[in-house]
């Protein structure tokens, strides 16, 4: 009796991280076998996927590639035959298996990926009107921007009931496409980039685009190496990697890429993160003359870059990145911080998970230090399980801690113990779920400097905290008055420094008078010594300078700014 589709699937599944004498050619075996089959239901086909993605990722000979590489460029038939014969194909919409070729996806993106999306593939992009409710808040939100740029819309939009915009729209338009149209007009409003944004993205418009057999589907998303690394051995676990090993490794070499290689990365990580239904602030607005590339070997080649002047955050430096195994893109990192302090996001996309995600990791964290020079290392609570049943369910809180981190809250920290003793007396003991929510309610840390930053001062500070102390300065000093509350921070820190703002450039006023309402904050600020003062005035205008990386080892180089940053952003 010849195997069942699901046998197949799971001896596949079995082999992608089987290694040893034959295994290549029993995966090769397995490949011939399925690709002869016929998929009748969305979830096998799915399986076979994933583990056609994973094995081009985490490839055993050289003899498999033409094979995979074969059955990921043909899939979206199987696709298109999966949908001739009416099954469902409603698995292909979840968060972690959309993107696949030959499916449509759906979403309300911002104005920024809006707008690339549009211009990267203006064929394969259009307004979802049947699924856009013209309800109160979706008529109100037209009303408001569209008379911006079709004349006299504002005669119907301010007084009229069952208003018929997309007669409107397809009026003025003529034969222009309606989102192309659109787009034209918000980038032609005055006003800023932030602007126009908030003015688009008020209207949460569906797009609905096709993926055809594009490259930028998850299926085909994937390049050519310069060189493969095949896997003959076990692939590497959590327990063979040692953090302080890594990170005690000479710094990754680093090549800067030229602006328009830049621009490729930027499309490349869009495309990456537009198939899967997420949206970076990083990997949205990065700037493609920041980019740097690192090969770090067993086939792992990041990328890294900042963001543009124009679109940095108020007080933190910001690094996003993403990763390439053997051409294949498999997650998406981010780290923000100051001074020596990061918070790091790290996310491997949910078909690579088996795949030596702890070195990997390790090697994202090395290439951030090399960066950023931060010794203090912090991940988000969403990312060990806060309000992230996924991270829960997969045990991130233990992937951490095993790596070294260490809890941020003194009684979490304590609880943790507990546990790693229940764990040594009982190896069949699991923490439960209940418990792991817990222990997610705080940052985790790990320090690569342990001796010098034993005091654990980052552990309760926070930027936010620094917002609230300045909304309550404005509260209680400008009746709640934002505009007051900037000029007179300006006029004060102005004074104290002994700086001129008004000779710098638009940017860098903005990064002073960003900066002014956290230094003002300070009471003694004019006691600084010039050479003090001189640094922070630097370091506010290298904010918004050329290259982001500077600014944030500028904030390293200023011990008493550390100091006062510790004080104001730090939890009583």
């Amino acid at each position: 009796m010849p195997p069942t589709t699901d046998e197949l699937l799971a001896n596949l599944e079995t082999a992608k991280t089987r290694f040893g004498r034959g295994q290549a050619a029993e995966t090769k075996r397995l490949l011939a076998q399925l690709s002869r089959h016929e998929f009748v239901d969305a979830k096998s086909l799915l399986r076979f996927h994933e583990t056609l993605l994973f094995l081009r990722a985490f490839p055993h000979a050289p003899s498999l590639i033409a094979p995979l590489e074969r059955l990921l460029d043909t899939f979206h038939q199987r696709v298109a035959r999966l949908r001739q014969l009416g099954a469902d194909m409603s698995a292909f919409d979840d968060f972690d298996t959309s993107g696949l070729a030959g499916t449509t996806m759906q979403d309300a993106l911002n104005f920024d990926a809006a707008r690339w999306l549009a211009r990267r593939y203006p064929r394969n992009v259009e307004i979802a009107w049947d699924d856009y409710a013209e309800d109160y808040p979706a008529e109100r939100a037209i009303g408001e921007t569209w008379p911006h740029f079709i004349p006299l819309l504002a005669e119907d939009a301010d007084v009229e009931a069952n208003i018929p915009w997309r007669r409107w729209l397809d009026t003025a338009r003529g034969r222009e496409r309606d989102f192309e149209w659109l787009l034209r007009r918000f980038e032609q409003l005055p006003g800023t980039d932030r602007e126009r944004a908030e003015l688009y993205d008020s209207l949460r418009l569906p797009l609905r685009w096709h993926l055809g057999n594009l490259k930028f589907s998850r299926t085909r998303n994937w390049t050519r190496p310069r060189q493969f690394y095949f896997h003959t051995e076990p692939l590497l676990t959590r327990s063979q990697v040692s953090l302080a090993h890594e990170l005690a490794q000479p710094a990754p070499r680093f090549v800067k890429l030229s602006p328009s290689d830049g621009g490729q990365v930027m499309h490349s990580i869009r495309d990456v993160m537009v198939v899967r239904y997420r949206e970076l602030y990083g990997t949205t607005l990065g700037d493609p003359r920041s980019v740097v590339k690192t090969d770090l070997g067993r086939g792992v080649v990041m990328y890294f870059w900042n963001l543009p002047a124009a679109r940095r955050l108020p007080l933190r430096a910001y690094v996003a990145g993403f990763t390439l195994k053997n051409g294949v893109p498999i997650n998406y990192i981010e780290a923000i911080g100051l001074c020596e302090w990061i918070e790091v996001g790290f996310n491997t996309f949910y078909t690579y998970r088996q795949g030596e995600t702890a070195w990997i990791y390790a090697q994202a964290l090395r290439c951030l230090s090399a960066l950023t020079g931060a010794t203090t290392i912090s991940v988000y609570p969403y990312q060990i399980g806060q309000n992230n049943d996924e991270a829960i369910d997969s045990g991130a809180f233990w992937f951490y801690r095993k790596l070294g981190f260490r809890s941020g809250d003194r009684a979490l920290e304590q609880l943790a113990g507990r546990e790693e003793q229940k764990i040594a007396a009982n190896p069949q003991y699991r923490t439960p779920k209940k418990t792991l929510k817990r222990l997610a309610e705080a940052h985790v840390f790990y320090e690569l400097d342990r001796v010098a930053t034993t005091s654990a001062a980052w552990d309760t500070f926070s930027t936010r905290n620094l917002g609230l102390r300045v909304n309550r300065r404005m509260a209680r000093d400008f009746a709640g008055d934002a505009v007051r509350l900037r000029r007179a921070s300006v006029a004060e820190v102005s004074r104290a420094l002994g700086v001129n703002a008004k000779r710098w450039n638009p940017l860098e006023r903005q990064a002073f008078e960003n900066w002014s309402l956290v230094l003002a904050l300070i009471p003694n600020l004019r006691r600084w010594s010039p050479q003090e003062k001189q640094a922070a005035a630097e370091i506010i205008r290298a904010q918004v300078g050329a290259n982001e990386m500077r600014y944030l080892r500028l904030t390293q180089r200023h011990p008493r700014l550390r100091k006062e940053l510790l004080r104001l952003g730090s939890k009583a």
